[in-house]
Order: structure tokens, then sequence, then C-alpha cells
């Protein structure tokens, strides 16, 4: 599937995303934008952590790529060219400035975002499954703005963590989804608990639904997406960043075994084997989310008249019994194909 330049977000769930340096070098001129007050988180074109970098107060401070002061006043000494050539000649890195969220929901005092995993298996009709397991990223330093240049302190991903002198290999910095879920619901019961993951479910179905006339569709691909989103201190979620292939490598037992499980999940919901219906609501930890519309857990047809009682067929963070259901499932399926032969 190719990846398109996304130019629309949801606002009400998403940072305010600029793409730079369009935005701020304009003729290689600086434009000064009194709205664009800090802090930023700058990521450059290569999609790792180590390119990212948070920046206080303008974005256009943080120059990694831009033309210097002396190129975009006409060049070195000596250089004849007329200064429109020599802006063409001059490499400019496009990076992606996001406006930082302040108010992180912290436990332990540190920060943390959270890795979901979303199968698409179409965009054209939107195919889409989300699964039951992820995890939460924590920093492994007490939060605070003072030292905005601080990456241990504002970056949770596992490639800058582990790299902290104080991190524990053994213990990382990652909380199962389960985990995670029931300490929130400890914290601030489960009907808060349940909004929060309604409006995550909402983001998973948004952002993919914002890209989907302008995606590749192939009935021969599937992508497998990692989703990161960040909850602030009132219960909200923000998504940070889709990332397409994401990291598969584990950081400790517990996390192999969840991408192991999740790779076979996905295997079997691609089924090259062609041994399912078609019709599964759930296969091992995935849940289907989205068929060319909602997907509600009750049997039959959704009533979608009112959405009133409408439920979603998701369990984000919910019990994974993958082993039981597959067993049952591929049971069933067995029966059905002896039945009708």
């Amino acid at each position: 599937m190719s990846r398109p330049k996304m130019t629309s977000l949801y606002p009400e769930k998403t940072q305010r995303i600029y793409k730079l340096p369009e935005l701020i070098i304009q003729q290689g001129h600086q434009i000064q934008e009194p709205k664009l007050q800090g802090p930023w988180i700058v990521k450059g074109k290569r999609a790792t952590a180590e390119s990212i970098d948070p920046v206080q107060d303008h974005p256009h401070e943080h120059t990694h790529g831009c033309p210097s002061p002396q190129a975009r006043m006409g060049g070195s000494e000596g250089d004849t060219r007329s200064s429109d050539d020599q802006k063409d000649d001059i490499p400019v890195e496009n990076y992606v400035a996001q406006r930082y969220i302040e108010n992180p929901y912290l436990i332990g005092g540190r920060k943390f975002d959270l890795r979901v995993y979303v199968l698409v298996m179409s965009y054209i009709p939107l195919w889409a499954w989300l699964y039951r397991d992820g995890f939460a990223r924590f920093s492994n330093t007490r939060f605070t703005l003072n030292s905005i240049d601080d990456q241990y302190i504002h970056l949770t991903n596992v490639a800058v963590q582990k790299t902290s002198p104080d991190y524990h290999p053994k213990k990382g910095c990652k909380w199962m989804l389960q985990r995670f879920r029931q300490y929130l619901a400890s914290k601030h019961g489960p009907e808060a608990v349940e909004t929060l993951f309604r409006d995550i479910d909402n983001i998973f179905v948004k952002s993919l639904q914002s890209v989907q006339k302008v995606i590749i569709s192939d009935k021969h691909c599937f992508e497998l997406y990692g989703y990161d989103i960040l909850i602030d201190q009132d219960l909200k979620p923000w998504l940070l960043e889709v990332n397409a292939s994401p990291s598969l490598t584990a950081s400790s037992q517990e996390d192999y075994e969840l991408k192991t499980c999740l790779l076979e999940d996905t295997l079997h919901v691609v089924d090259m084997e062609a041994r399912l219906t078609g019709r599964e609501k759930r296969v091992g930890g995935f849940d289907l989310m989205w068929n060319d519309g909602p997907v509600s857990r009750e049997e039959g047809a959704p009533d979608l008249s009112g959405m009133g009682n409408f439920v979603t067929n998701t369990h984000l963070g919910c019990v994974n019994d993958r082993k039981k259901q597959l067993r049952q499932l591929f049971c069933s399926l067995q029966v059905q194909k002896k039945a009708s032969s």
C-alpha cells in the first residue's frame, strides 16, 4: 500500500501538526507566526525515535535541514550565481512539528503512551481489525516541563529509553494494556474507562477514513499498523502517529509473547489457507472493528437508526483468551466443512 501525505486530520483528537519547512521557510525567509507557541516535538524524515527532538517556543528555531542564514542571504563569497539559482541547489529536509501535549496523564510521575495494533485488510471497502493486546510505554524519568530537551523525560520510545543510564532491561518500561485498563478502572471507575476506550476506537476509524480515498487498495495486500496514542489529564486521547510496518522487536519475555501471538493471529486473519468463511467477528486476538461500516458485538445486522444501544465490536485491553477462541473457531469450521461435503 502506498503511504500518502496526510493533509488533514481530525483536530479534536489529534495534535496540531505542521509540515516543515514549507510553513516556516518560504522563499528563504522565516515566517514570524505569533500563534506558533511551543513547546513542540520536531521529527525528521527518518522514521526513528532518534530523529525526534523536543523544541521550546517556535519550531523554526529548530534549524536542522533548513538553509543556513548565509545561504538564505545569497550564498558564499565568490559565488556569482543568482540567488534564485542558489535556492534550487539548497538541500532542505522536510520534517514535522507537532504541538506538544503539556498535560499528559502520569502514572508514578512518569509520562507514557499506548501502542495499539490495527490490521487493515482493505481500504475500499474499509475492512479493519483491532488487536486486544498492546502496551503502555513509560519514560524512565519523572515528568517535568523544566527540562524540555531531556529525551528520557519526554520520549517514551524504547529505542530512546533503553539508552538511559538507569534502564533495567529485565523490567523494561512497559505495561500490558490489560494491566493499564485495570489501573484506570480502579482510579476513575469503569464508565470513565469505557468512554476513554470508545474515544480511542473512534480515532482508529476516523484516521483510516481520512486516507481511505488516497491509499491504493489492492485485495492481495494487507497492512498492520502500530498506533501511538497519548492520554492527557482529562482522559482525552490524542493520536501521535500511525506507524506502517511497526517494530516487532521484543524488549522483554512478555513483549516477545505478545508480538509472537500478534504475528500468528495476523496470518490467521489473512487466511492464506482459505479456512475462514468471511463472516467471523473474532479471530484469535483480533476483533473485527469495521466492515464497510461499524461492527456490532451483537449477532445479526445492527440497528444503526439511532445508534443509541449500539456497542462496537472492540475489546481493547480486555481478556485475550486467543488460544481457546482459535480452537473453538477452527473446530467449528471443520465441522461445517464436513457437513457440507
